[in-house]
C-alpha cells in the first residue's frame, strides 16, 4: 500500500480553506498551531479513512526528514502521534512508535522559492538513513505540513526503493497543492503571511508556546548584524543559548552565511562565563 491523504486543497491563489496567519505562526515555532492542525488532521482523516487503522500491524509515524534540529512538521507528526495514541487506546491497540528518516546535510537556500526540479535536484545531493529492518511490515504513516511540488515525497519514495522496505505507506499532510497552474512560490506567501520580519519573529518567540524548528534557526542565523542585534535585544539569554546549541547540533557553524551570528553568540556565552 502506498497512498496519500490532505486535509486542505488547495485550488486557487486567494480563497483557502485554512488560516494562512495560523499557518506562517506554526512555521515560526508557535506549537499551539503544530497541535491544532494535528488534531485537524487527525479528525479528517479518520472521518474519510478510519478503515486503513484497522489493521493489526504494527504504527509507526514519521515527520519529515531532518538532521538535528526538527522542523515544524515533527511538532504536527508529535502532536498527530498524541491523537493517534488516545484513538488505538480506545480501540485496545497497541500505540504507535515515532521514528525518523535522518539526512546528513542541509542548506540555506529559501526551499519556498525553488520550483520542483530546483527542489529535486538540492535534496537529491543529500544523504539519508533509515532502518528498514525496523519499518519491515509496519504502517508508516510520513507526515508533513503542506504539499507543493511533492519533491520531498519524492524523495521519500526514493528511499524507501532504495532500502527496499517491506511496509504499507500513508503521506499525510495538512494541506495541498492540487492546482498546478499556481506557482510553487505560493508556499512562501503561507510561511511568512504573518512572519514577515525580524519583530514579528521577537513576538512569536516570546511566547510561552515557542520551540525552536530548523525554519526559525536558519532565520535567526542569516539576520544582518542590525537585526540580530535586535533581536537579542528582545528574547531571553536562554533562547540565545538554546541557539546555539542548535546551531552547533546541525554543523550550522561550518556554513560561511552563518558564521558571524554564531560567533557572537560564542562570545555571549563567553561572556557570561560558560
Amino acid at each position: 500500500m502506498n497512498k496519500r491523504y490532505s486535509l486542505h486543497h488547495i485550488h486557487s491563489a486567494e480563497e483557502f480553506t485554512f488560516s494562512p496567519a495560523e499557518y506562517s505562526y506554526f512555521k515560526y515555532g508557535n506549537k499551539s498551531y503544530a497541535e491544532k492542525f494535528a488534531k485537524e488532521l487527525f479528525e479528517g482523516f479518520i472521518s474519510e479513512h478510519e478503515d486503513i487503522l484497522n489493521t493489526d500491524k504494527e504504527i509507526v509515524v514519521l515527520p519529515s526528514p531532518y538532521m538535528a534540529i526538527p522542523t515544524a512538521s515533527n511538532f504536527l507528526c508529535f502532536y498527530f502521534k498524541k491523537q493517534l495514541d488516545f484513538y488505538l487506546f480506545q480501540k485496545g491497540k497497541k500505540s504507535s512508535i515515532l521514528s525518523k528518516i535522518n539526512r546528513n546535510h542541509t542548506y540555506t537556500t529559501d526551499y519556498g522559492n525553488l520550483s520542483f526540479e530546483d527542489r529535486k535536484n538540492l535534496i537529491a545531493n543529500d544523504t539519508y538513513y533509515l532502518d528498514k529492518d525496523f519499518l519491515r511490515g509496519k504502517l508508516c504513516i510520513f507526515i508533513d505540513d503542506i504539499k507543493i511540488t511533492g519533491s520531498h515525497e519524492f524523495t521519500v519514495n526514493k528511499i524507501l526503493n532504495e532500502f527496499d522496505v517491506k511496509a504499507d505507506f500513508l503521506f499525510m499532510y495538512y494541506a495541498e497543492l492540487m492546482n498546478f497552474d499556481i506557482d510553487p512560490k505560493i508556499e512562501n506567501f503561507f510561511n511568512y503571511h504573518a512572519v514577515k520580519n525580524v519583530e514579528h519573529v521577537a513576538e512569536v518567540m516570546v511566547k510561552p508556546s515557542f520551540q525552536f524548528n530548523t525554519r526559525i534557526v536558519k532565520y535567526i542565523l542569516g539576520l544582518d548584524s542590525s537585526n540580530f542585534e535586535y533581536l537579542t535585544s528582545k528574547v531571553t539569554k536562554e533562547h540565545m543559548d538554546k541557539l546555539l546549541e542548535l546551531a552547533i547540533s546541525n554543523n550550522y557553524h561550518l556554513i560561511k552565511e552563518y558564521e558571524n551570528n554564531i560567533n557572537t553568540l560564542t562570545q555571549t556565552e563567553l561572556y557570561y562565563g560558560y
